[in-house]
């Protein structure tokens, strides 16, 4: 196993400056990811699950605390985070192709690398024959997976999730989960998802984490390995007395 450190995050706090005081999103978060590493993150409605993602991604400044990527530290969002949100955010006005290979191509590369690269990324989430279409044209999920297939363009070194799946009906939802899952073992990606789904973490995750309310500290995390237990017809993974009582366990911290 590669145990190549990516992020490492100590003691971080966030504060949002309002008219009369700062409101504290995220306090005193430690945290360290790992090459491979598929974490999904729960926690309840508010209480700065985003807020961390957005820290990763560069998004949002830290207002305390440490925060490393690959041991330096990080002023703004780069190529080297990849992220995918609840809305796909695609450019309207470019074919399905081209919002995919805007990444290599922003950063240079020879054209006939760029169209590999596209190629490559649009088979892999199952898109090439609609890659000349406009985005207009697409379902929600497709969306999803062109928004998946242009950050995994850019070949991050950590790829962010924001509830990318939250907007879909529940059978895109489960296509999109075994997509993900699949690309993550094929590509050996390191992957940061927040959801608010519990089994939609534990068929995905090989790290859970749970924050407390607001404002938002991990206050558990879990290794799983249900992701491994796939039952090969359906694509789903098996559910047994071990799966109901970690997720009956995640649920009550949540609730708390």
């Amino acid at each position: 196993m590669n145990n190549e450190l990516i992020i490492e995050i100590d003691n971080l706090t966030v504060d949002y400056p309002t008219e009369n005081e700062s409101v504290r999103a995220l306090d005193g978060v430690d945290l360290k990811i790992y090459q491979h590493d598929f974490i999904c993150v729960l926690g309840p409605s508010g209480c700065g699950k985003s807020t961390l993602l957005n820290v990763i991604a560069g998004f949002t400044l830290p207002s305390d605390g440490t925060f490393l990527m690959q041991g330096q530290p990080v002023a703004g969002p780069d190529r080297q985070r990849g992220v995918v949100f609840q809305s796909a955010s695609l450019y309207p006005w470019m074919s399905v192709r081209k919002n995919v290979e805007f990444g290599p191509k922003i950063k240079g590369l020879p054209a006939a690398e760029i169209n590999l690269i596209a190629t490559h990324y649009l088979e892999q989430v199952h898109l090439l024959e609609v890659a000349d279409q406009p985005p207009f044209q697409l379902s929600g999920g497709m969306k999803q997976r062109v928004a998946l297939a242009r950050a995994l363009a850019n070949e991050p070194a950590i790829l962010l999730l924001d509830e990318p799946f939250g907007a879909l009906d529940a059978l895109t939802r489960i296509h999109m989960q075994q997509l993900v899952r699949k690309i993550w073992k094929e590509n050996q990606n390191t992957i940061f998802m927040i959801t608010h789904d519990v089994d939609e973490a534990l068929s995905l995750g090989t790290r859970l984490l749970v924050m407390s309310k607001s404002p938002g500290t991990i206050i558990q995390e879990f290794s799983v390995a249900f992701c491994d237990r796939v039952d090969e017809r359906t694509g789903r993974v098996y559910v047994d007395a071990d799966y109901l009582a970690r997720r009956e366990e995640i649920l009550d911290l949540i609730d708390v």
